[in-house]
């Protein structure tokens, strides 16, 4: 059987127009710019980008890899823990949080976010429409602050987590950022564990895979360390590193 012709897609002109810049701020790790694409004449959606110091880090256009951060952290937890609570690292473009939000089985949802800029897209800005539900979820909080300085204060008064998703630069192995590096550092990865209740499961999203990173993780007393795959239109796959504290 023969294919049958597709017919003719209609032009979208807006989508090949360089991105839009919505909103640049300058802030005490440097530049991050909030950029559209698309959204054109012939119905496109508006993909929003976020670039941090030039670099691009995330946009709308997919998200996938993002909820499986958070969907394969509870996945790997103990079965019939009641309520866990879960820290996210990173609010990003949102996609973490609403796939936290529709789930009812995490109880508390912190969500640790250095830049203002960002909780400023949510909030009131063009962000909005992908969080503004997750947002108003009564277990959600908005925590405005670094996450590395975040994981390493309280002492021993800190609240614990059953889950840590970790999503704020491009990965272990290329930092935007260069004091996220401390992050996938061993005194990082112990910050983390600190933090988390026995069984309980750290994930870090990571544009590529990182064999010393799951060696790291093991080096620090994390078992169950493996990597979840997630395929991409071109290049190499995003992931999601995943790590289980022991008891």
């Amino acid at each position: 059987m023969q294919p049958q012709p597709q017919p003719p897609q209609p032009y979208d002109a807006a989508a090949d127009r360089p991105p839009v810049t919505v909103d640049r701020r300058e802030g005490p790790y440097g530049e991050v710019v909030l950029r559209r694409r698309g959204g054109g004449e012939q119905g496109s959606e508006a993909v929003f980008e976020i670039i941090a110091n030039g670099c691009f880090l995330m946009d709308t256009s997919d998200g996938r890899s993002e909820r499986l951060l958070v969907r394969a952290a509870l996945d790997a937890l103990p079965a019939g823990r009641p309520a866990p609570a879960l820290l996210i690292g990173g609010l990003g473009v949102g996609f973490s949080l609403v796939e936290a939000a529709a789930e009812p089985r995490w109880g508390r949802i912190a969500v640790v976010e250095r830049e203002a800029a960002v909780i400023d897209w949510h909030r009131n800005g063009p962000l909005a429409a992908v969080s503004a539900e997750a947002l108003a979820d009564p277990r959600t909080e908005i925590i405005h602050t670094d996450l590395i300085a975040h994981l390493r204060t309280g002492g021993s008064g800190a609240p614990t987590y059953d889950a840590l998703c970790l999503d704020i630069d491009n990965g272990p192995d290329w930092t935007v950022t260069e004091d996220n590096g401390g992050l996938y550092s061993p005194a990082g990865l112990a910050a983390c564990a600190a933090r988390l209740t026995p069984g309980g499961v750290l994930a870090v999203w990571s544009a590529q895979p990182s064999a010393a990173f799951e060696e790291s993780l093991r080096n620090a007393g994390f078992t169950q360390v493996r990597t979840d795959e997630i395929a991409v239109a071109r290049g190499v796959p995003d992931v999601v590193h995943l790590a289980v504290r022991g008891a």
